[in-house]
């Protein structure tokens, strides 16, 4: 098995697809109802559906992006007016991230875990039931 995309609801589709394309991602389908991004690296997509009832309440989704280069990739991204609610910062489950909402309120976080992403100090064996 294998992750094909993520779609988040948006309230806002111009507002949407700017606002992703910005952070580097690129439109692959696109109409005024939904849009879809291929990544610079590897196979995975990301979509976004317009839904302006439900978003209007909360739109709650957390996304992550992964970025080696991360500390670079924000000053960038800042640079191009995007606006973020906590600079890069180590976590205590080992991932350096910064954190920001797009425009209909689904948090991204843009992180990098390197070896930690798969492999924590306290990752389960043999697939031990949680």
């Amino acid at each position: 098995m294998n992750l094909n995309q993520v779609t988040l609801a948006v309230h806002d589709m111009k507002l949407a697809v700017q606002f992703y394309t910005a952070l580097g991602l690129v439109p692959i389908v696109k109409d005024e109802h939904y849009a879809r991004f291929a990544f610079p690296d590897g196979d995975a997509s990301f979509s976004v559906y317009l839904d302006p009832d439900k978003c209007a309440l909360a739109c709650r989704g957390v996304v992550y992006f992964e970025h080696q280069q991360l500390d670079e990739l924000v000053g960038e991204l800042k640079a191009k007016g995007i606006e973020f609610e906590h600079e890069p910062t180590m976590q205590p489950y080992l991932w350096r991230e910064a954190t920001l909402s797009d425009p209909s309120g689904n948090k991204i976080k843009l992180y990098w875990a390197g070896e930690h992403r798969l492999n924590p100090p306290w990752k389960l064996k043999n697939h031990d039931a949680l």
